[in-house]
């Protein structure tokens, strides 16, 4: 899968630069002013959903640029609502490209102000607040503002997208696909067609995934988004057991994007599962020190520990753990990624709290896959199965899942299930794990091999 980690909504570079354009065109009278809303909102519509930052040193330079103008306009227009929520969404691309949280706290109170300022019809800072919520995965408020900007303005698309991703995280699957279906609708284009990719890739629908991918690809003509596309494409590969493939993708996205940390992390997995191991260490650490988001330094802690280097490893979790306490200081609520590290490497107990937590929010199968697996861990496997079967409801074709349903048949004496799900696994991608999966081999071996 793309990540067992929570995705967020991220700006790309194209859409930094609407802003920046915006917020120099803002016109000092109410019908300049609508002017700049509608140029506000075609910026928010085009904002793809993507997992990381995509946004390169070039594209960071131009937020800073951006917020620094809207910083200047309202020292002298402190009633302008419009820039609040500009500056707003700028603050919640700015955390997520930098990777730093405390910047969450700052798009809170710029949209607050916005919504002060013009409470009604603010579909700009009702979109912000969406995304911030999601950004903060507090998805049951960001769905309430993604319903609050549709019910204001039917015809903007960023809404939509908004609600689309709170819904594809709250595990209303049928609501998030038409949300997505409006859209598609409103403005075909990179944004549409990204998300439309991640809902069949949850289907189990590969081929059409991959179509709606290069769909978005034919769309994007900033580097910034050509590298996103590129970096989903190769997600779709390796994701689908094909690492050389995935490898020829992030290649092409990183001439189109150098500086994109998801591509570079993309190329140290492939790198990885190609027996390039020294390569991937360097990509990683890399990575790592450059935006450490959870994700990375989780992949990155799990190849060390397959590569027997424990107490690098040991540096990556306790990194991890740092970054957790950072991201929850500032509004963050994210108990998944807790449930999944101390799964498979703390407390089996602690696992089971923070997934049941999580699952008290929210009913993905992300979460019903992460709960069923710490149940497992924590030797509750008769309940576990119930969670794992939830989790392969979609028909996602996914190895993690799988495997996780395979070893606990296992445990509950199911050995031909078992057999068959982590034939399953490692059918689909035999690199899903650098850790599990080799311990997937052997429970197929020891039950007579792949069927």
């Amino acid at each position: 899968m793309r990540s067992r980690l929570l995705p967020v909504v991220l700006i790309s570079t194209a859409v930094v630069t609407l802003l920046a354009a915006a917020l120099l065109t803002v016109g000092k009278d109410d019908d300049s002013a609508q002017a700049g809303q509608s140029t506000a909102g075609q910026s928010t519509a085009k904002r793809p959903a993507v997992e990381t930052a995509t946004v390169g040193t070039s594209g960071r330079d131009s937020l800073t640029s951006a917020i620094a103008a809207a910083q200047v306009r309202l020292r002298t227009l402190p009633k302008d609502y419009q820039t609040w929520a500009q500056l707003g969404s700028a603050y919640v691309q700015q955390a997520r490209v930098t990777g730093d949280p405390s910047y969450y706290p700052k798009a809170q109170g710029a949209l607050e102000q916005s919504l002060q300022l013009k409470p009604a019809d603010n579909v700009a800072a009702m979109i912000g607040q969406g995304s911030l919520a999601n950004a903060r995965h507090e998805f049951s408020q960001a769905r309430d503002w993604g319903r609050k900007a549709t019910a204001a303005n039917p015809y903007q698309a960023g809404g939509y997208g908004v609600l689309a991703d709170a819904l594809t995280q709250l595990g209303d699957y049928s609501g998030a696909d038409a949300a997505i279906q409006k859209m598609l609708d409103l403005q075909p284009g990179l944004a549409s067609f990204s998300r439309a990719s991640y809902a069949f890739e949850e289907r189990g629908q590969t081929s059409q995934a991959r179509d709606s991918m290069k769909r978005a690809l034919a769309e994007a003509t900033d580097p910034a988004d050509v590298g996103f596309c590129r970096y989903y494409l190769g997600e779709l590969d390796f994701n689908s057991g094909d690492p050389k493939a995935a490898m020829e993708q992030y290649r092409l996205g990183l001439l189109a994007a150098p500086n994109s940390d998801p591509l570079l992390a993309g190329r140290a997995k492939a790198e990885a599962a190609l027996g390039r191991t020294d390569a991937a260490v360097t990509d990683y650490a890399e990575v790592v020190a450059r935006l450490p988001l959870p994700e990375y330094v989780l992949e990155y802690a799990q190849l060390l520990t397959s590569l027997g280097r424990a107490d690098e490893a040991k540096a990556q979790f306790t990194l991890l753990t740092s970054i957790q306490q950072l991201f929850t200081a500032n509004g963050v609520v994210d108990d998944l990624t807790s449930a999944i590290v101390e799964a498979d490497y703390g407390s089996p107990t602690e696992a089971v709290q923070h997934a049941r937590a999580e699952w008290a929010r929210r009913h993905s199968v992300l979460v019903a896959d992460s709960l069923g697996w710490a149940l497992h861990r924590a030797g509750q496997d008769k309940e576990a199965l119930t969670y794992a079967v939830k989790a392969n409801q979609l028909g996602w074709h996914n190895a993690t899942f799988a495997y996780h349903l395979g070893m606990i048949e296992l445990a509950l004496g199911r050995r031909d299930a078992a057999r068959g799900h982590l034939s399953t696994a490692l059918r689909t991608n035999p690199h899903f794990d650098r850790v599990q999966a080799p311990k997937a081999t052997a429970a197929l071996n020891s039950l007579g091999g792949p069927r």
